[in-house]
């Protein structure tokens, strides 16, 4: 059987038997937690059991664990983060390193509550017309600077035993609004974007799985990129992208229908599976409904990624700390 051309949320702690239903029915590819579905680590790990359950299989479950503004686990389960373009300037020519260390305990911290999947790398290029919403989430200013650093995160997932998705394609710097509420804009042409935003994701473009940016750029297509074939094409030919291409959510505010009518235009453009969160089960129902199975060539690709992880390497925690330590001369959490 295909796997549904979803992944989805659930809307608390434990699934209910009504989610449970559906998702046995519908076979969604794979879930994303949110902070509201995290307690403990036993029930976060019980919540990856249910989902697991559910489909009967050993699905992706996947987070947005960043570090900084942008992480659903927090202490006590998880390391409270500097915002990762603070921390790596503050590692300045260490960065590289720095950035890896970070993810690979990261990586260690989901991987040891059932999570197997992390949203990121981030690769979009900071400016200083970038929205806040953004902004302080991002690892740099430069291309060069910031596909190494994209490199060194994405390596440090896959050696921990998750899977990467590099985001936000095929990039979201210069958004001057903030895609939650509406569809920010871009007013540059297609080869000075190749020279900047597009580089990093280029440079990354064997990456596992990769998520889309709600944004339009005028001068290649008015509709946002998840919703444009253009776009889509543009990611796969000219950026090289052949991995996994997920929306990023569908239920933000800069695209414009049900959540049902965006899915089926968003896999119509071309992505492989939608990314569908904070909506009530019958919004999750339509979605899964008129998403579908995958494709056959989605579910290629969807296979050749699962297939990319592997058993996590061993990690020495307290050794990973202090070097980390060392880099940043002692600069390394908040709070």
């Amino acid at each position: 059987m295909r796997f549904g051309a979803v992944i989805t949320d659930a809307e608390g702690l434990r699934l209910t038997a009504d989610e449970k239903a559906l998702f046995r029915e519908m076979n969604p590819f794979g879930f994303i937690l949110f902070a509201r579905n995290v307690d403990t680590a036993d029930q976060v790990r019980a919540l990856c059991s249910d989902f697991r359950e559910a489909v009967g299989r050993e699905c992706p479950i996947t987070i947005d664990q960043e570090g900084g503004r942008v992480q659903r686990l927090r202490a006590p389960l998880a390391r409270e983060w500097m915002p990762p373009l603070d921390h790596a300037a503050a590692a300045g020519a260490r960065a590289e390193r720095a950035m890896y260390l970070r993810y690979r305990l990261i990586a260690h911290e989901l991987l040891s509550l059932g999570i197997d999947s992390n949203c990121a790398p981030m690769v979009d290029l900071a400016r200083d017309t970038t929205h806040a919403f953004l902004r302080n989430r991002c690892y740099g200013e430069a291309p060069d600077q910031v596909a190494r650093i994209g490199r060194s995160v994405a390596q440090a997932h896959l050696d921990g035993g998750v899977l990467p998705i590099v985001k936000h394609m095929p990039g979201h710097g210069l958004a001057t609004l903030d895609s939650h509420y509406e569809p920010p804009h871009v007013d540059m042409g297609q080869e000075d974007l190749e020279h900047a935003d597009f580089a990093p994701f280029r440079a990354l473009n064997d990456v596992p799985m990769g998520m889309t940016a709600h944004l339009v750029y005028d001068q290649i297509d008015p509709q946002p990129a998840t919703i444009s074939s253009r776009m889509i094409q543009l990611i796969r030919e000219t950026i090289g992208f052949d991995g996994l291409i997920m929306t990023d959510d569908i239920s933000m505010k800069a695209l414009r229908g049900t959540p049902a009518e965006i899915a089926t235009k968003a896999l119509a453009a071309g992505c492989d599976v939608v990314l569908h969160c904070n909506d009530p089960l019958s919004d999750r129902s339509a979605v899964l409904e008129a998403a579908g199975e995958m494709t056959e060539l989605a579910q290629t690709r969807a296979e050749r990624a699962l297939a990319m992880q592997t058993p996590a390497q061993p990690l020495d925690i307290q050794a990973a700390e202090a070097e980390l330590s060392r880099l940043m001369g002692g600069q390394v959490y908040v709070g």
